[in-house]
């Protein structure tokens, strides 16, 4: 009696076959229009296209415009390729238009079937990406396509390493572009680092159609893509400044050690002027202060922070020679953990230990997120049923098998089971012999190249010539494979997933022609085409008689998926063919999956050697250990993906506002709420509200106020008067501030005076990303101990990674508004020099980032030229002098000794 499960697939059918059901009038809709485009001109087709393409922005709906799209994508691609769609190739073009996967049997046309949904999806004029696995398969799916697009009135790109900028920003601003996860991923971080609009390559992310949508968003989604790069190498300036750092005296520098911070005092900064000028390492006129410093800078404060702030055998200890740090909670060692920024550089510098160089994420992504920022998705495969739920739940793809053109005439065995590997190599080879005796074209599927060359030994000693393919160059990778159909052939491969080449019976026509035309350049090309595909003819007939493509397998994979591509590389549009899997209790997964068992019951039942257990319980019980590992796989990669979400959140929001950054035209008003904010911190820091005024920190406002504002008033005044609040003091601050920054866009001119505040803030918000990449690894890698204290690891990274990001948020604002209080006016050369210098820079990294990597960026302070006159009797044409500057008014003392002198 049947079930009331298996009862109602039987009266409703299941829902893969509703939804096919569903697609079959619109299938019917594109038939019925074909006489009617049959008709067209190539130019009308064009036409059409453009007609669409007005009635698609004007916002008829895509649904609405599908039939006449893709009867016009048929008759283009009837023309330009010879190649008529069929009715399931459209059905699988409208589950793709949907947003699902079709899931379609190898040799169905996918490339063809991608064509109707990029066509329909690019009428919008938002761009559409086709995405395959490696770079041949674009290369080749562009140029071939691109005769259908280029029928359609539609231009084609595609996107490759290594590719000149503005080729590839042409690629993508094509209707439709083809390329590879990979580029895509990498090309979205590389643009979220670029400093101008036009500098970026992608559009937005409007339709995406991935074909072997299983390896890359299941196989390929473990693995983040990551921008990283060395620090420039600068061991001998670390060891310098160490030398330096022992001669500072007590008043050279603060301590504070409840909040783990050390800087440099005024007398400080003279002294590391003079000994730093003394041993050539500032150049002689030049001041710590100058935006050329900044490097000597941070070098002297890291190494000033190793000597005051770090502590042998407290923070760190040293073992073989290397600085290893000491958990401040635990006590532990942290092998391999390395203190960002150059610290760690200057602690080894200081005990005398080999620098070893830093690495730095300079950006990263993972493919799951990337492909989530899409608007609609798209897939193509031949097996994604088996991983419905991951495509349902991460990507909110559905999946619906495409039925096939023709019926499947494949047989596929049960799976033999022999007790050791020997005894299953053996069978192999002999089944291979008896095969290649009849000439029936075998394919050999393995787990590992080390199997595949094992076989391949074992193959040489039984004399049967064959082909191996491996880690080999894509286009060898496809000749081989075109070869795999051919009489007698034997092919042994470790992989079977996004060949992107069929295996036809008889072998592939396109490529004996193309190797025909290369050998006879000069001959009859289309005599030459005729000649061969007669031969074909029979060569095609011969395979079938003898049985068609043999698929044999000697192992399972971990995942039903990968073992389903292999067996479907046989009997592709109704040939004939035959699937057989040859396991050993030796093999990963039995021997992982109760093999003793299984070992004890095959001795009970007296197997002679060499012989094999067949049975379809057999292949049923393997079948849901593979579906256990798979879901053990799955909630791996989902719980990664949870931890990234935070991230994800966080990277969204930088690059929006970065991009907002680079399309405004004046940030003065972001600037100067920063600015503002920063003030507000400022004085509720050192005038803590509901205070008495003899209770604030007065003094400390002062200094803080010259050091992050640049001005420099009489806040300690201020205070003693009568009846003056801080929130009097936060408006007068903010009054003179405001004041000091106007003189100064005065003083450069306004134009130079934006672009100085739209470069400072994208450099600051690039270099504090950077930062809190660095910190939330850290964060990641130490958060799961604390499901020890019964609390869960994801929720403690979750709020903590929130409090970095305020954190991350409210140093952002200050450090820009310090380093816009600090920059000044320079000379006309200077500003040239400053300008090469920065554009050699960004060429460099953008240079090593196209590598997929880049070096870590400099924040150099931009800066403007100054517009007015200079004049020794008139301040406000000096711009804004150093403290430590000689005195523009010609005294010959330092600025602060004089003009600049505190009130």
């Amino acid at each position: 009696m049947l079930g009331f499960g298996k009862l109602a697939k039987k009266v409703f059918g299941t829902p893969n076959d509703r939804l096919v059901k569903a697609a079959r009038p619109i299938v019917e809709k594109v038939n019925a229009l074909e006489a009617e485009f049959e008709k067209l001109t190539d130019e009308g087709i064009k036409d059409k296209t453009k007609e669409l393409s007005d009635r698609a922005k004007s916002g008829e709906s895509l649904d609405t415009l599908l039939p006449e799209a893709f009867a016009n994508c048929r008759e283009a691609a009837k023309r330009a390729l010879g190649l008529r769609a069929f009715d399931v190739q459209l059905m699988g073009g409208v589950f793709l238009h949907q947003g699902n996967i079709s899931e379609m049997k190898t040799g169905e046309g996918k490339t063809l079937v991608a064509t109707f949904p990029a066509y329909l999806n690019a009428l919008t004029g938002k761009g559409v990406h086709v995405v395959t696995v490696n770079d041949y398969l674009a290369k080749r799916d562009a140029e071939w396509m691109s005769n259908v697009f280029g029928a359609l009135g539609m231009t084609t790109g595609v996107v490759y390493p290594q590719q000149p900028e503005d080729e590839k920003r042409a690629a993508y601003a094509c209707d439709v572009t083809y390329a590879t996860n990979n580029e895509l991923g990498f090309d979205y971080l590389r643009d979220n680092m670029k400093g101008e609009l036009a500098d970026m390559s992608q559009r937005e992310h409007h339709y995406a159609i991935v074909d072997e949508v299983d390896s890359i968003l299941v196989d390929e989604a473990r693995t983040p893509l990551i921008i990283s790069g060395p620090s420039q190498d600068r061991t001998e300036m670390y060891v310098a400044i160490d030398k330096l750092i022992p001669d500072l005296q007590d008043d050279h520098y603060s301590l504070d050690e409840k909040s783990k911070n050390v800087t440099f005092t005024d007398e400080g900064n003279e002294f590391l002027e003079a000994h730093l000028q003394a041993r050539g390492l500032l150049p002689e006129g030049q001041n710590l202060y100058d935006p050329e410093s900044t490097t000597i800078v941070h070098h002297v404060n890291q190494g000033l922070r190793a000597h005051k702030l770090f502590t042998k055998d407290k923070d760190y200890i040293v073992r073989d020679a290397q600085v290893v740090l000491i958990d401040e909670f635990t006590g532990r060692m942290m092998a391999g953990r390395r203190l960002s920024d150059g610290l760690h550089q200057a602690i080894e510098a200081k005990e005398g230990c080999d620098i070893q160089p830093e690495n730095v994420t300079l950006a990263q992504v993972t493919f799951q997120n990337y492909f989530r920022l899409y608007d609609k998705l798209g897939g193509m495969t031949g097996t994604a049923a088996t991983e419905a739920e991951e495509f349902q739940e991460i990507y909110g793809l559905g999946v619906v098998e495409v039925p096939t053109n023709r019926g499947v005439a494949r047989k596929d065995d049960d799976d033999a089971v022999y007790r050791t590997a020997r005894e299953k190599f053996d069978a192999v080879v002999d089944t291979i012999k008896e095969a290649h005796e009849k000439g029936q074209p075998i394919l050999v599927g393995t787990t590992s190249i080390e199997k595949s060359e094992f076989l391949s030994g074992l193959l040489e000693k039984a004399g049967v010539t064959h082909n191996v393919l491996n880690a080999r160059q894509h286009e060898q990778e496809a000749q081989i494979v075109a070869d795999a159909g051919k009489l007698n052939a034997v092919t042994i491969a470790t992989n079977m997933a996004g060949r992107g080449t069929d295996i036809k019976l008889g072998g592939n026509v396109e490529f004996k022609v193309l190797e025909a035309i290369a050998a006879s350049p000069e001959g009859d090309h289309e005599q030459i085409r005729a000649d061969i595909e007669e031969a074909h003819k029979g060569d095609e007939l011969a395979v079938k008689e003898a049985g068609g493509l043999f698929v044999l397998a000697t192992e399972r994979h971990e995942s039903r998926r990968i073992d389903n591509q292999l067996r479907g590389r046989s009997g592709r549009q109704g040939d004939p063919g035959r699937s057989s899997f040859f396991l050993s209790l030796e093999d990963d997964l039995m021997r992982i999956f109760g093999s003793d068992r299984l070992d004890k019951v095959l001795s009970s039942l007296g197997m002679k050697e060499g012989e094999a257990i067949v049975h379809p319980w057999v292949n049923k019980s393997l079948e849901r250990a593979q579906a256990k590992v798979e879901g053990r796989n799955f909630d791996i990669r989902k719980q990664l993906l949870k931890f990234d979400d935070v991230m994800n959140d966080q990277r969204k929001v930088v690059f929006s506002q970065r991009r907002e950054i680079m399309e405004a035209a004046d940030l003065s008003e972001i600037v100067q709420d920063m600015r503002h904010e920063v003030i507000g911190d400022l004085v509720e820091q050192h005038l803590p509200p509901k205070t008495y005024a003899d209770q604030w920190d007065t003094e400390g406002l002062y200094a803080s106020s010259i050091e992050h504002l640049g001005v420099d008033v009489p806040v300690i005044e201020w205070a003693a008067e009568e009846g003056v609040d801080d929130d009097n003091i936060r408006e007068r601050l903010e009054d003179a501030a405001d004041e000091m920054m106007a003189a100064k866009a005065t003083n450069f001119g306004p134009d130079a005076m934006r672009m100085i505040e739209k470069q400072i803030l994208l450099q600051t918000i690039d270099t504090k990303w950077r930062e809190h990449l660095l910190t939330l690894e850290h964060l990641r890698s130490v958060v799961g101990f604390r499901g020890y204290a019964q609390r869960d690891p994801l929720n403690e990274y979750k709020n903590e990674a929130f409090q970095l990001f305020e954190s991350m948020l409210d140093s952002l604002r200050s450090d820009v508004t310090t380093t816009l209080s600090r920059v000044r006016p320079i000379s006309e050369e200077e500003q040239q020099q400053m300008q090469q210098e920065m554009v050699m820079r960004q060429q460099a990294l953008m240079a090593q980032a196209q590598a997929g990597g880049a070096p870590q960026q400099e924040n150099v302070e931009p800066t403007g030229k100054a517009v007015a006159e200079f004049d020794e009797g008139d301040p406000t044409t000096w711009g804004n002098p150093s403290r430590n500057d000689t005195c523009p008014c010609g005294s010959g003392k330092k600025f602060k000794h004089c003009h600049g002198r505190l009130a």
